[in-house]
């Protein structure tokens, strides 16, 4: 039941329920709309919250199109969350919701549109992003502004996006002995999972690109793979929370791409060939998860510390530059778009790579000193 004069009801389930009024343009009629939370508290701040919005749009309604001089910018966000909801796809309302309210609502729910400039926005998230959250949040703020200046004929800047110090600690690859480790374990039995850890080695494919690998990508003729689809989890429509496992084709097309096999991938696919439809998956996708859960169990089983998936693409590079690959083959073969991408990210010089290196040059000046004695 409802609280007295109040539309908020606790629900079966547990949860809190808050209803709330608003007019329904294609219906032209008013019609009921719910948020939830999983205390009264909560739900009774989201009503209050878009409580504001729609008096902020009665405002501006009456107003003509001029927004009041102080008005925030949480409250432009709430009432532009609520427009794209029916103008986006499902998927991409929900990224951005959770991109504002996890990333950027905390950090300017007190800011006003007047204060959003270059300089103070710097300031409020210099040093709380990675390089890709930092670029989705500007993306996002930008939007806000944009959609107050056009819709409302409130003057507002575009902003800058300052470039970061992605410097960073090198990221971690399989030293050889790591690798020698690992490989013991996976040719003790090997199974799909074991497999699919020796082809990222072999391949430097990714996690999503391993898992929708399918037999008929394979021209074993020719010895070539070919990468057209890749795997990744996303939002069900009209869900927050739950998600599917989806087939697509890669966003970049430099991701679509040939792979020539070594002679020891080939062996082990046609080793293991048989008539289902994925080469991992048997007639469906691996679930990328699975891939990483047992990636795991072979490390642990190995003695060797925990580590993320990734760390076996980023191993193939390294090994690939200390075998005598170009940049250029090596980045065509990863998928880049650029070869300072592949140099910047997945090309790390082994401690043994860089003492051999010290070593010959120390034999260098060796002969020098030689010649010169």
């Amino acid at each position: 039941m409802a609280r007295h004069g109040e539309n908020i009801r606790k629900r079966k389930d547990g949860r809190w329920e808050g209803r709330y009024q608003v007019y329904d343009q294609e219906k032209q009629k008013k019609v009921y709309r719910s948020v939830y939370a999983k205390s009264y508290e909560e739900v009774r701040k989201k009503l209050e919250k878009l409580k504001t919005g729609m008096q902020l749009r009665q405002t501006v309604k009456q107003a003509g199109s001029a927004l009041p001089e102080e008005t925030k910018l949480d409250d432009i966000a709430q009432i532009w969350l609520e427009e794209i909801k029916e103008k986006r796809k499902p998927s991409t309302y929900i990224k951005y919701r959770l991109l504002y309210r996890n990333h950027i609502q905390a950090l300017f729910c007190e800011a006003y549109l007047s204060d959003m400039t270059d300089a103070f926005v710097q300031e409020r998230i210099s040093g709380h992003f990675s390089e890709s959250v930092h670029k989705s949040v500007y993306c996002i703020l930008n939007q806000l502004l944009r959609f107050a200046s056009v819709r409302y004929a409130f003057i507002m800047p575009v902003l800058k996006r300052p470039a970061l110090d992605t410097r960073s600690a090198p990221v971690k690859v399989l030293a050889k002995s790591e690798q020698k480790k690992l490989m013991e374990v996976i040719y003790s039995g090997m199974d799909c999972f074991k497999m699919a850890v020796l082809m990222c080695l072999f391949t430097g494919l990714r996690l999503g690109e391993l898992c929708a690998l399918k037999w008929s990508d394979i021209d074993f003729e020719n010895k070539i793979l070919t990468v057209n689809r890749t795997v990744q989890r996303l939002y069900a429509e009209g869900h927050e929370t739950k998600t599917v496992l989806t087939e697509m084709i890669p966003k970049s097309p430099y991701s679509q791409r040939e792979i020539p096999l070594s002679g020891a991938a080939l062996e082990l696919l046609i080793r293991f060939q048989n008539d289902k439809e994925y080469v991992f998956g048997g007639d469906k996708p691996l679930e990328p998860k699975r891939l990483q859960y047992h990636f795991k169990k072979l490390l642990k089983e190995a003695a060797l510390s925990d580590k993320h998936f990734h760390i076996l693409r980023h191993t193939f590079s390294t090994n690939c530059i200390e075998g005598g690959t170009d940049v250029k083959s090596l980045s065509e073969i990863l998928g880049h778009s650029d070869v300072q991408i592949t140099l910047n990210r997945y090309v790390h010089p082994s401690m043994e790579t860089k003492r051999q290196y010290m070593d010959n040059l120390l034999g260098f000046y060796g002969q020098i000193q030689g010649q010169v004695g």
